[in-house]
């Protein structure tokens, strides 16, 4: 996961971002902060992604005194750190995660979330563990960009516990990663600047297994925040576009939509993952669920 990635960088680059940026709580900084770099080159490429349009990055704190930790008792939650790149990428954004070990009886504050898979059994995989931490959302957080495309409300479930703010809301960039190299395989098809409508990205364990339908549903991966659901949506009308140009929504728009899944997987085996096709369900239309779990799974392609 990008997660042991950046835990990693985050020590190197808290002391630096603290020195070069102002610390905002709760929200994050809607304008250019007064200092504006890290220094030359600027943000180091390996924060982008592979598809070099991600614009956010997690981190856990780098120490329990620090001035941004986590304070649930008295309501604070933790810091976004808002900086303009030097290199020219506009702002970046780093988001201090909330801990996993403090969420207490099934809660992340006041944020009912539920037990993991990997908090009921022992799991076959690590993915099926426990995620590193939990992004605290606010109600001003929903339009925080993670990539150039994507902000953190595309990936928020908005319709449980509506309202409890701040939510904890759990995100792999992994995921954002592989959805803006897909948005830009279909650019390359042809599609001028499409871009997706998420229909369902991080639901709490409490809300998988609620809806569990299969034996397979209480370990979904919308738990890990690495899993959405999508439709291509280039104008905005909340429904599936008409990908094979023939005049008509139905599955085999879907269908190609996964063809892109799969060139992407191809050319980034490291984000490979699950790939479902689903009828209409709504107006939205058909549906794809793409996900970055580390391994291949596939259901409903033909």
């Amino acid at each position: 996961m990008y997660f042991d990635h950046v835990r990693f960088l985050s020590r190197l680059l808290v002391i630096a971002i603290l020195l070069a940026v102002s610390t905002v709580s709760g929200a994050f900084a809607k304008r250019p902060l007064d200092r504006h770099s890290l220094g030359e080159p600027g943000l180091p490429d390996s924060l982008r992604g592979r598809s070099g349009q991600l614009r956010a990055a997690v981190v856990l704190p780098h120490d329990s005194t620090d001035s941004g930790a986590t304070d649930l008792g008295s309501g604070r939650v933790p810091a976004v750190w808002s900086l303009a790149d030097s290199s020219g990428g506009g702002v970046f954004h780093f988001i201090e995660l909330i801990p996993f070990s403090e969420k207490a009886d099934g809660r992340v504050g006041a944020y009912a979330v539920g037990r993991f898979p990997g908090e009921r059994r022992n799991t076959r995989h690590r993915a099926w563990g426990v995620p590193m931490g939990f992004i605290s959302l606010t109600q001003e957080m929903l339009t925080l960009p993670v990539s150039t495309h994507l902000t953190l409300g595309d990936f928020a479930s908005l319709r449980d516990q509506r309202d409890v703010w701040p939510r904890a809301l759990v995100l792999d960039l992994r995921l954002v990663d592989k959805l803006e190299l897909i948005l830009g395989a279909l650019r390359d098809s042809g599609f001028a600047a499409p871009r997706f409508k998420v229909l369902s990205g991080f639901r709490t364990p409490t809300v998988t297994l609620r809806n569990a339908r299969t034996a397979r549903a209480p370990d979904s991966r919308h738990q890990y925040g690495d899993a959405a659901d999508i439709i291509v949506d280039a104008n905005g009308d909340g429904r599936m576009d008409d990908l094979t140009r023939d005049g008509r929504v139905n599955l085999n728009d879907a269908r190609y939509l996964v063809r892109v899944v799969l060139a992407v997987e191809a050319a980034h085996p490291d984000l490979v993952g699950g790939i479902g096709v689903y009828r209409a369900t709504g107006a939205a239309g058909p549906f794809v669920h793409v996900d970055a779990r580390g391994e291949r799974a596939r259901w409903g392609l033909q």
